[in-house]
C-alpha cells in the first residue's frame, strides 16, 4: 500500500475520534462549573448564616446595654433623633450630673429655648449650660463634632445619651474620635422600637438590620485614629 493510500485509510479513524473528544471536554467544563457553583453557594450560605448570627447578637447587645450609675461626668452629650433623648439629657443636667450638655446634630435655626420648651423645661433653668452643635448630619459627624467641642472645652469625660439600638455604633465612633476620653453609655428606650421581640415587628426588624449593617461598615474602617474634627458650629447659651 502506498503512502497516499495509508493516509487516506487513517483519516476516517482520526475523524471518528474528534466527536468523542468534544463531549468529554464539555463534560469536564460542566463539572468544574458545578464545583465552582457549589463552592460559591456554600460561601454565600456561610456568609448569610454569619450575618444572621451577628444580627441576633447585635439586637441582644443593644437590648442589654445598661446605663452606668449616674456618676458625674464633665459633659452630657445627646445625639439628636428622638424626644426622649432630649428629655433624658435635660433631666441629667438638672440633676447636676455634668457641667454642660452638648446636643449634636441640631437643625440650623433651632434654638436652646425651643428645645427646652419641647421638653417642658423652664428656659431660665438650664439654658446657661446647654450648647447646640449644628455641623453633624450622621453618627460619624456626631463623633467629630463632639470631639471638637470636648477639646475646645478641655473636658475628659462624657455621658452619651442616645437610643439603645443606636448606642453600639455611637460608642464605636465616639471612642474612635476621643480615644483618651472616658465615655459612659446612657441608652434610652424608644416606644416604637421593640427590641424584646424585634423579629416579630417588621419595622423594628428592618431598623435593627439597617443599624447592624451600618455598625459593620463602621467596624470595617478599622481602629483608625481620631477623626479630623470640623470646626464646631455651636450655639452656647
Amino acid at each position: 500500500m502506498s503512502g497516499a493510500d495509508e493516509a487516506m485509510a487513517k483519516r476516517p479513524q482520526e475523524a471518528s475520534t474528534a466527536p468523542e473528544a468534544a463531549p468529554a471536554g464539555r463534560l469536564r467544563g460542566l463539572r468544574r462549573g458545578a464545583r465552582a457553583g457549589a463552592l460559591a453557594g456554600a460561601l454565600l450560605a456561610a456568609a448569610a448564616a454569619a450575618w444572621l448570627g451577628g444580627l441576633a447578637w447585635f439586637a441582644g447587645h443593644a437590648r442589654t446595654i445598661a446605663a452606668v450609675a449616674e456618676s458625674r461626668t464633665d459633659a452630657i452629650v445627646v445625639l439628636t433623633g428622638g424626644s426622649k433623648r432630649m428629655a433624658e439629657g435635660f433631666r441629667l443636667l438638672a440633676a447636676d450630673r455634668a457641667e454642660k450638655l452638648f446636643v449634636s446634630g441640631v437643625y440650623q435655626g433651632v434654638e436652646v429655648a425651643q428645645l427646652l420648651e419641647l421638653a417642658q423645661r423652664d428656659p431660665g433653668e438650664l439654658d446657661c449650660c446647654v450648647v447646640l452643635g449644628y455641623a453633624a448630619d450622621d453618627t460619624r459627624g456626631n463623633a467629630a463634632e463632639t470631639a471638637a467641642w470636648m477639646r475646645e472645652e478641655g473636658f475628659a469625660s462624657l455621658r452619651l445619651v442616645t437610643s439603645n439600638y443606636h448606642m453600639p455604633r455611637s460608642l464605636l465612633e465616639l471612642r474612635r474620635a476621643l480615644p483618651d476620653a472616658a465615655i459612659v453609655p446612657h441608652p434610652v428606650d424608644s416606644d416604637r422600637v421593640h427590641l424584646d421581640e424585634w423579629w416579630a415587628w417588621p419595622g423594628t426588624a428592618l431598623l435593627i438590620a439597617t443599624e447592624w449593617n451600618k455598625y459593620l461598615f463602621a467596624r470595617l474602617r478599622g481602629p483608625a485614629g481620631p477623626l479630623p474634627p470640623p470646626e464646631p458650629t455651636s450655639d452656647p447659651s
